[in-house]
């Protein structure tokens, strides 16, 4: 899992930083000197930090502006330190500071969660904020917009990038298959998306980083982890499974999870609704 070492995180800081990897790839000056017309993943438009991780301003498809907006990142990044194996935070309430940025990469200014909508790191790796403002009111008060989630998952070969505001750096690849289960330490991921290498050697901070299609600009997943060692199954170090049950260990390796589960679950009014027929999140587990 790729956070920064350095911060504490609850009972289990086990130096974890779920993405491995070595260089950063430069970002695109054309990005600095053009950002408007910067290709999708060329800049830094709707990209979020926090204090141990990336993160991304987004909105679904249908989302007006006059809705609360909404802040990506990883279900490990949580401000309270890592989930357990099938927990599952529901309209929990926060105070955390999201430091946004402009496409450019400078400090826009930030914006304050008000609720976890939904979060966990069974299944998918993510926490989706609900801020105390409307996209309107952010666009208005700092100029930012917000990245689209896509409502499906990349097919093997999509052009995509990983666009870091921890590290304010660009790593630009393509999807190289989605991988069946996923497992790292205690925590199992479903259809994690694997990155075409070279390209993508992320590192740590750059956990919750938006993965964004290069075509369309939207997010189709959000970067967790990659192996660093080689190791088995270990946190810093998954491994793959495949649908018969083989194991696979893929040194260097990158992943992201996938996000448009999100969409199966919703609502009329845009709320997360973990009952909703043919919703594919993880549940919060039933009390005895």
């Amino acid at each position: 899992m790729r956070f920064i070492r350095s911060i504490a995180v609850s009972a289990i800081a086990l130096s974890t930083v779920l993405l491995g990897g070595n260089q950063a790839l430069a970002v695109d000056t054309a990005a600095e000197t053009a950002p408007k017309l910067a290709a999708p993943g060329a800049d830094f438009t709707g990209i979020a930090a926090l204090s141990n991780c990336s993160a991304s301003l987004v909105r679904y498809a249908e989302s007006p502006a006059t809705d609360r907006a909404l802040v990506l990142t990883n279900g490990h990044c949580y401000e309270g330190g890592f989930l357990d194996p099938g927990q599952v935070l529901v309209n929990r309430s926060t105070s955390r500071s999201i430091t946004l940025l402009r496409p450019d990469s400078s400090r826009a200014g930030t914006v304050r969660a008000r609720r976890i909508l939904y979060g966990t790191m069974t299944k998918t790796d993510m926490i989706v904020y609900e801020v105390n403002e409307t996209y309107a009111s952010i666009n208005s008060r700092l100029g930012v917009t917000p990245l689209t989630l896509a409502k499906q998952g990349p097919a093997n070969g999509a052009g995509m990038a990983v666009v870091s505001g921890y590290w304010k750096r660009i790593y630009t690849c393509s999807v190289q298959a989605t991988i069946p289960e996923l497992r790292e330490g205690d925590w199992t991921w479903k259809s994690s998306i694997k990155y075409q290498q070279p390209g993508c050697e992320t590192i740590g901070g750059t956990s919750g980083s938006p993965v964004v299609s290069t075509s369309t600009g939207e997010v189709i997943g959000v970067n967790n982890t990659g192996n660093e060692d080689g190791e088995r199954c270990t946190v810093n170090n998954p491994c793959e499974v495949d649908e018969q049950g083989n194991i696979t260990v893929d040194q260097g390796a990158a992943y992201g999870q996938q996000t448009w589960w999100l969409y199966t679950c919703l609502t009329a009014s845009r709320t997360i609704d973990l009952n909703k027929a043919g919703c594919q999140l993880a549940k919060p587990a039933a009390r005895h």
